[in-house]
């Protein structure tokens, strides 16, 4: 589902009641744990942490009015989903993920190539995606970004 969201508070006080809480707590999870540079606000209809122009000017490729996207949440018809830039881009963050999964969730892994989607929200691991959340700083983020796009 989409919502029409002006900032997080909004947008978590749209999603169904009993989705707000872990959405309190993935945001709370996030916002903690994430390193200096990134911002948080409402992206592509989400709550979403990217790369202000304020430090990576040329902002994003396929839009450069839109920051550099890094991260960000939904609540859709049939989960949560989480989105993380760096496990797509980096195939080392993404088997460390994928091997340290089933040691916080008893749940099989659903997953796509950025999207991780949590179907019932007691599995949401939060402390594995603190330690996401704190594995790819800024900076990295914006190296693995421009070198993928001197290789288009």
């Amino acid at each position: 589902m989409q919502y029409n969201a002006s900032s997080p508070e909004d947008y978590i006080n749209q999603v169904p009641e009993e989705r707000q809480d872990a959405l309190k707590k993935l945001r709370k999870i996030i916002k903690d744990n994430l390193p200096e540079g990134f911002e948080e606000g409402i992206q592509y209809k989400m709550i979403g942490y990217y790369v202000p122009h304020s430090v990576y000017p040329d902002g994003y490729h396929c839009d450069t009015k839109t920051p550099l996207p890094f991260m960000s949440f939904a609540s859709q018809k049939n989960s949560v989903n989480l989105y993380h830039s760096g496990i797509y881009a980096k195939k080392e963050l993404h088997d460390w993920f994928v091997n340290e999964y089933p040691k916080h969730c008893k749940r099989k892994l659903d997953m796509g190539k950025s999207c991780i989607r949590f179907k019932k929200m007691d599995d949401i691991p939060f402390e594995l995606i603190a330690e996401l959340t704190r594995k790819m700083t800024c900076d990295e983020w914006i190296d693995i970004y421009e070198t993928a796009l001197k290789k288009k």
